[in-house]
């Protein structure tokens, strides 16, 4: 269950730059350098936890690549993986999204998404 910390630790270090770093006022972080750092690290766990139960591939795997992936095991996942591609990766990660909400919003689709690889990686080892 490394990879399930260390994907929950990514979260949390996004969660930090966003509070201690991106300055928020009235709902709206003021920094979106911090804002970015935080989307692509919060994505970046995303993705380090479902390559945890996910097939092997050989090269990069891109969102399609996910997206077929999840389409074929849960559609509640792959809902959660795609808002969160959107949210976190995206908006936040490349276009500096700078709504507090929105950050929000993709942070616990983040979470839902390592807590159900926890579960299938729990399940698998029993």
């Amino acid at each position: 269950m490394e990879v399930i910390n260390e994907a929950k630790r990514y979260i949390d270090n996004a969660r930090g730059f966003l509070r201690n770093n991106a300055r928020k006022e009235n709902g709206v972080y003021q920094d979106t350098k911090y804002v970015k750092i935080a989307g692509h690290t919060a994505y970046s766990g995303v993705l380090m936890a479902l390559d945890a139960v996910l097939p092997e591939k050989g090269s990069r795997k891109s969102v399609e690549w996910y997206q077929k992936e999840l389409s074929a095991i849960d559609k509640r996942v792959l809902a959660s993986f795609l808002n969160a591609y959107h949210q976190l990766h995206i908006g936040m990660g490349y276009d500096g999204n700078p709504s507090a909400k929105m950050a929000n919003i993709g942070l616990q689709d983040a979470e839902r998404i390592i807590h159900w690889v926890e579960n299938r990686l729990e399940k698998t080892n029993q």
